[in-house]
């Protein structure tokens, strides 16, 4: 049986202030693209063999992204966490399932139901770094991958007191 390897869209694109905020659905596209090759090459560094099965969940801005060969997308009616959640419940009990996020609710949540959880550095090695730069990100915390406000431009994403940055 394929791994399940689900991946928190949002929170994946969001994990690298290179100006996604301006196209959301644009981002998770060129992140769906580059996971395709993983479903039938695997993640050897994070000791995933292939063959994948790799789901990407969007939310928002980004819930029209279309399916493409090795990568199910799957457009989150409401928030994309429970939607996670709700993947990791439904797998068949023996077959191994990782999540890839850096919210730590999340990783929470879904490591109570038996998943694995990995950072956005799995599927994305620039993540946590400053755009343009190659240098991590200063949050103090590695798993942290979020871009902190004095990486954001004037022009950064729109941010709620509750939720911080917005991903698609």
């Amino acid at each position: 049986m394929h791994t399940l390897l689900i991946v928190d869209g949002a929170n994946v694109v969001g994990s690298v202030p290179d100006g996604w905020w301006r196209d959301r659905r644009g981002a998770a596209e060129r992140l769906r693209d580059r996971l395709a090759p993983f479903a039938a090459d695997g993640l050897p560094g994070a000791g995933l063999a292939p063959p994948l099965e790799i789901v990407l969940v969007v939310e928002g801005a980004a819930r029209r992204v279309a399916s493409v060969p090795g990568v199910r997308t799957d457009a989150a009616d409401g928030s994309g966490d429970d939607r996670i959640v709700e993947l990791v419940a439904d797998r068949a009990d023996d077959r191994r399932c990782v999540v890839v996020t850096a919210d730590r609710e999340l990783r929470s949540r879904v490591a109570a139901l038996g998943a694995e959880v990995a950072g956005p550095r799995t599927v994305r090695p620039d993540a946590g770094r400053r755009a343009g730069t190659g240098r991590p990100s200063d949050t103090g915390d590695p798993s942290d991958t979020e871009p902190s406000a004095a990486e954001e431009s004037a022009e950064g994403p729109p941010q709620t007191p509750s939720e911080g940055p917005q991903a698609p």
